[in-house]
């Protein structure tokens, strides 16, 4: 049994009756690579048989500990059923992609088992030209985007005849342990929780704003303010650095409280013309990623008449995962800030502004502890820290509150050479990440094979025209080229 960090239990301590803390990806695949042709439900339980011994997190269970005493533990799940876990279903005859749309936007909408493994997977037949999709969905407690990206190099190969494979390490099966064990771990575990806040408190109050579980309450900017200025002095911080700048995110339509309803829509980008933009103007990729975003929904806010005046504050998840890290999976991020320049209507001068804004962001991001979320976390105790996570949404969607940020923009560099998942072709893949109350719009591009996938989640309610929102991507860096 392994216990799940602070960070690892906030993804599950955000879900609610509206809200859900898995991510997912959709894989379109070419079965014409493979020499039979076709890509079958077999092959793909041959597939997850062969491999699920490389891939330990989607053995593990949930354990809570009784009355919320401690973090909850992973238990290799003794009654594994893998046939619970893969599907299949098919799309009518003649479906067009929006309702492969529709259909992803109705697995992700619906919360995964706690009583099993956090993850589900489907293949998806009825696609146009014979092509298959290939829905995976886990848990964001179990992955990050780069343990997630791990997964995905378990599952794919570079040939259609697949690979030699690694051998697996040996992993005993865990005893499922009685409420009286767990109730005993948990009152073993609290005279830890007063260690683990003094641990945190130097690297933690100085940056308290920087949190997004504190940085809504009256008085975070304050504290972190006056502790940075006491703590300086004795710290390593170069003043260079521009610390505590807080953006102020104003409201707009998808910004309220969230419905349990999503819409999801996807579709592709040239990254050589990413790329041309990007040597032209002398920036990064991600900083044009980010700047054609801004105006794509620069032009759905005019055209629904809801632009604020200022900027729109974008979060920016960050990894922080080091070498040394790599193959433990759970969570290793910082969620990072920066102004979204929706209200610049130059599509130069809102490609500038955002290279400076996102310069100074990675700039910001080297000064803080990598381990901020997880130390800030642990001024809450487990057992009400449910409540407080979800308390924190109330107050970002109340009337007189503000959201810590509008929207979700992440960029996810991938392979630029093909790849296969048993013997097909990988033609593209989507995230489908999550959104929030206060932050209904969650946009994730990940680069594969010479373009860029996009794939975007909302509130359905909110953005009942989330496909518009393609189209403006498109002419915004049409814009630019």
């Amino acid at each position: 049994m392994r216990q799940l960090t602070s960070l690892d239990a906030q993804f599950l301590a955000l879900e609610s009756s509206n809200q859900t803390g898995h991510v997912a990806g959709l894989a379109i695949l070419d079965p014409s690579s493979k020499e039979s042709g076709e890509l079958t439900f077999e092959d793909i339980c041959r597939l997850m048989e062969e491999r699920l011994p490389l891939l330990p997190p989607l053995r593990w269970r949930l354990v809570e500990v009784p009355f919320g005493l401690d973090y909850p533990y992973w238990l290799d799940d003794p009654d594994f059923d893998l046939d619970f876990h893969v599907r299949e279903l098919a799309l009518p005859p003649g479906a067009t992609k929006d309702k492969l749309a529709e259909q992803v936007a109705r697995i992700v909408s619906r919360p995964l088992d706690r009583a099993r493994p956090l993850w589900e997977l489907y293949l998806i037949h009825g696609l146009e030209d014979g092509q298959k999709a290939l829905l995976t969905k886990i848990h964001h407690s179990v992955i990050d985007g780069l343990s997630g990206a791990e997964i995905m190099g378990v599952l794919f190969d570079l040939a259609p005849e697949g690979r030699e494979l690694p051998e697996a390490q040996a992993n005993g099966v865990d005893r499922r342990p009685t409420e009286l064990e767990m109730l005993t771990r948990g009152l073993m575990g609290l005279p830890r929780y007063p260690l683990r806040v003094l641990r945190s408190l130097p690297r933690a109050l100085p940056n308290l704003d920087e949190a997004p579980v504190f940085s809504t309450l009256p008085g975070a900017g304050l504290v972190a303010k006056v502790t940075d200025r006491l703590t300086r002095p004795i710290s390593n911080r170069e003043t260079g650095v521009l610390a505590h700048t807080s953006y102020k995110a104003p409201k707009t339509r998808f910004n309220g409280r969230i419905s349990p309803h999503r819409r999801f829509v996807f579709g592709q980008l040239d990254l050589d013309e990413v790329k041309a933009v990007k040597n032209k103007r002398r920036c990064t990729v991600n900083d044009v990623v980010v700047a054609i975003c801004a105006g794509a929904v620069r032009s759905w806010l005019l055209e629904h008449d809801d632009l604020p005046a200022d900027p729109l504050v974008v979060q920016v998840p960050v990894s922080v995962r080091t070498d040394e890290q790599m193959g433990t999976y759970g969570n290793r991020i910082m969620l990072m800030s920066a102004p979204f320049f929706t209200n610049e209507p130059n599509a130069v001068r809102r490609l500038e502004k955002t290279h400076r804004a996102l310069a100074a962001m990675k700039e910001h991001h080297r000064a803080l502890p990598a381990e901020l979320l997880q130390d800030t976390n642990h001024f809450i105790p487990p057992a009400v820290f449910a409540r407080a996570a979800r308390a924190t949404f109330a107050i970002s969607t109340s009337g007189a509150g503000r959201p810590t940020w509008n929207l979700v923009v992440s960029n996810v560099p991938g392979p630029q050479f093909p790849l296969y998942c048993a013997g097909a072709r990988l033609v593209a893949h989507y995230p489908v990440s999550v959104i929030t109350d206060g932050m209904g719009l969650n946009i994730t591009v990940m680069s594969y094979d010479g373009h860029m996938d996009f794939g975007i989640v909302a509130d359905r309610d909110q953005m009942p025209d989330l496909w518009s929102l393609l189209d403006r991507l498109h002419d915004s860096l049409e814009e630019l080229t």
